[in-house]
């Protein structure tokens, strides 16, 4: 009898030493799941992280771009606008001084324009180039210039006016109104305020 008392006590000595390792297993068992559950969630979370972040990188580059594109377009279409305003500014004016070169006024201005490329070129042989419709004010052009002077027309002057060449002193002398005109439009553009960036 004291053998299997002697012996339940051993076998109650393993179970409880069993149950207490059982207890102690489940207790690692449940706190590596915890530290394992844990940095599961933690990798998750930072992969997701990452993820939305590099999502919202794409997102906003393809926005960026849109905004790009579409501003640029924009930037396109201010300037086509800005370059006709232009063009019909100038057209108009052209057209006003096309008018402006059947009158008397036009006439004795062509010839003071004469004479200061006259004044200025002295004596020297000099080439007058004017348009051709003003070829019919060649007898009044010439007579202002103190050297010899050769008047021929020039296709480049549409509007009118003339210009001077003196080799000998190797100067030009524009008094045309294309060029007047032109320089006009230069100013125009840099003072127009229609600029395209504000």
């Amino acid at each position: 009898m004291e053998n299997t008392t002697k012996t339940d006590n051993f076998l109650q000595a393993i179970q409880r030493y069993t149950e207490e390792q059982k207890s102690i297993a489940n207790t690692e068992v449940e706190l590596l799941k915890e530290e394992k559950l844990k940095k599961a969630e933690e990798n998750g979370k930072r992969d997701s992280e990452r993820y939305i972040q590099q999502q919202l990188e794409a997102k906003k580059y393809v926005e960026t771009s849109k905004l790009a594109r579409l501003v640029q377009e924009s930037q396109k279409k201010l300037f086509r606008e800005r370059a006709k305003m232009t063009d019909e500014v100038f057209e108009m004016a052209a057209q006003k001084l096309n008018k402006y070169t059947e009158t008397k006024e036009y006439k004795l201005k062509l010839v003071d324009s004469a004479r200061q490329i006259a004044e200025l070129f002295e004596d020297n042989r000099c080439v007058v180039y004017i348009n051709e419709k003003d070829m019919k004010y060649s007898t009044e052009i010439l007579a202002v210039f103190h050297g010899t002077a050769e008047l021929v027309t020039d296709n480049s002057i549409k509007i009118g006016g003339l210009k001077g060449y003196c080799k000998s002193m190797r100067i030009v002398a524009d008094e045309t109104l294309d060029t007047k005109l032109s320089a006009q439009r230069e100013w125009f553009i840099e003072n127009s305020g229609l600029s395209v960036l504000n």
